[in-house]
């Protein structure tokens, strides 16, 4: 009798395959894609940086691409050259990925 859970796993597998089809007609809500959301950008003010520590504080914005809101928190960074080109108190635009399971900035520039 091992047959019919088979069966039953069939049924539901084309199920969702039609309603998969089905939905892929519908337009797709507005949602940032894998490459759009690793190029966006956040506000924000920095607060500190510890050069040797690799390490900077940021007053920022939501950060979309992390589902983050606006605070102030300190980050990693991927390359501590990075942190030569800012100091306290300068407005950049930066990006955050999760690197090795901890938020990493892996880019940052001086806001214009």
């Amino acid at each position: 009798m091992k047959v019919l859970p088979f069966f039953l796993l069939l049924a539901a597998s084309s199920v969702a395959q039609a309603q998969m089809s089905s939905d892929m007609k519908m337009p797709m809500p507005a949602k940032a894609s894998a490459s759009a959301s690793s190029t966006v950008l956040t506000e924000g003010v920095v607060q500190s940086v510890d050069a040797d520590k690799g390490v900077v504080t940021l007053k920022h914005g939501d950060i979309v691409n992390m589902q983050m809101p606006a605070m102030t928190m300190a980050f990693g960074v991927a390359d501590k050259k990075m942190l030569d080109k800012v100091k306290a108190g300068d407005k950049v635009k930066f990006h955050v990925e999760m690197l090795k399971n901890a938020r990493t900035v892996t880019h940052i520039e001086p806001a214009r």
